[in-house]
């Protein structure tokens, strides 16, 4: 045997020697923790149907699946690292609602290396249903009031949209998990009087979409016109003590952004103030030396001179500054970007900027702060930034 040989299988035994004591040395002394995975299924996932699932492991050993405590695979061999294993999990078969699947991996080697993953998903298989509450005679709104549509659903949903007058408004639950579900829809002063289409688009957590449609009709509303003399001496020291006039409009719209989504309020708002009479209706033609002619979008309320002002409904306060027109003024956020807004104040409550407050709760007093000749309450009600009447809100059966 020459020598040239001699190396080679002295090399190959070597090579053949190594290879097994490698090999034992991974059956005996490894004690890495397999790394399983399940692909299909999401950690609170809806599903319908049949569920298409594999589920792998790096390294070589046997794996269990089981549904609901119930065994649908054991000791599966997985004879490679990264070999798939196909199931189906039928929820046809299945009630709907939560679940749990369980899987449970063993390598192949003397410490027998253990690891499983524990899954909650839910199955809905009940087909998407929607109605409308109100009849199609009562999608009905003067200009310058809200839309209140709601709408019965047969199950939890996803998410739903309302499409009418060129934007899209989210709809939320009337309450914490209720099957009501609404949305409101601000109508401006200036929008035409006419006829439009709504679109409700309805989505579940397992994909199915349901449209609903009807018509909305917007009723022209005479509005009031009015003469406003103010002291130009006034205008000029108010606008010396408060901020820039603009600059509330830039501060709403911040505040507007940062509006939960979440409902803060249950139930009709109620007035500020206890009225004893009404200066300046919602929607009023004002003509002023200041601003020229406008619509004034608020209702001016009065009563005894410095008496308190409470919060019309729940929510959070996001503003609580002097301004030149509106002089000293609070903004209440109540979710859902409807805001109410209470300016001309005396002075303010012991209220802090992000504290919540309650219906009632004082916020100020009356007062004639800002381009105001005298004592009253300018009070505003705003849904997506858009001016809306709030003696509307105020109705029990708004």
């Amino acid at each position: 045997m020459s020598f040239k040989i001699k190396n080679i299988i002295i090399i190959f035994l070597l090579a053949i020697s190594g290879f097994f004591s490698w090999k034992a040395y991974l059956f005996f002394l490894d004690t890495k923790i397999p790394n399983i995975k399940l692909i299909g299924i999401k950690d609170d996932g809806y599903y319908c149907g049949n569920i298409q699932c594999t589920a792998f492991s790096d390294k070589i050993g046997k794996m269990s699946v089981w549904l609901d405590e119930k065994s649908i695979a054991k000791k599966f061999q997985i004879k490679s690292p990264r070999q798939e294993h196909p199931f189906i999990i039928p929820t046809r078969t299945m009630t709907n609602g939560k679940h749990k699947i369980k899987i449970e991996f063993t390598d192949n080697t003397y410490n027998k290396n253990r690891t499983e993953h524990t899954h909650h998903f839910y199955v809905d298989n009940t087909p998407l249903q929607a109605a409308f509450v109100k009849s199609e005679t009562e999608f009905k709104v003067l200009q310058g009031r809200t839309l209140h549509i709601q709408f019965q659903v047969n199950k939890k949903i996803k998410e739903a949209k309302i499409k009418t007058l060129s934007n899209t408004y989210e709809c939320f639950p009337e309450f914490k998990n209720s099957s009501l579900y609404e949305a409101f829809i601000p109508i401006q002063c200036e929008e035409p009087s006419n006829e439009y289409l709504i679109s409700v688009e309805i989505k579940d957590y397992v994909g199915n979409i349901l449209n609903l449609e009807n018509k909305l009709q917007i009723i022209k509303f005479p509005f009031k016109q009015q003469t406003l003399n103010i002291s130009q001496k006034k205008v000029k020291m108010e606008k010396e003590l408060g901020e820039d006039s603009d600059q509330i409009e830039n501060d709403i719209k911040e505040a507007l952004m940062q509006s939960p989504k979440q409902k803060l309020w249950r139930g009709p708002f109620c007035t500020p103030i206890d009225i004893a009479r009404t200066t300046c209706e919602f929607g009023t033609i004002r003509k002023t030396q200041e601003k020229g002619k406008y619509t004034h979008k608020a209702v001016d309320i009065i009563n005894t001179p410095k008496s308190v002002v409470w919060a019309s409904q729940d929510g959070i306060v996001k503003i609580k500054k002097r301004y030149g027109m509106h002089g000293n003024t609070v903004v209440i956020d109540h979710g859902w970007g409807i805001f109410t807004i209470y300016s001309h104040l005396d002075n303010f409550a012991n209220i802090s900027i992000g504290g919540k407050i309650s219906k009632g709760n004082p916020i100020g007093t009356i007062g004639k702060t800002g381009y105001a000749s005298g004592y009253h309450l300018h009070w505003e009600l705003r849904v997506n930034n858009i001016p809306v009447d709030p003696m509307q809100w105020v109705k029990t059966t708004f």
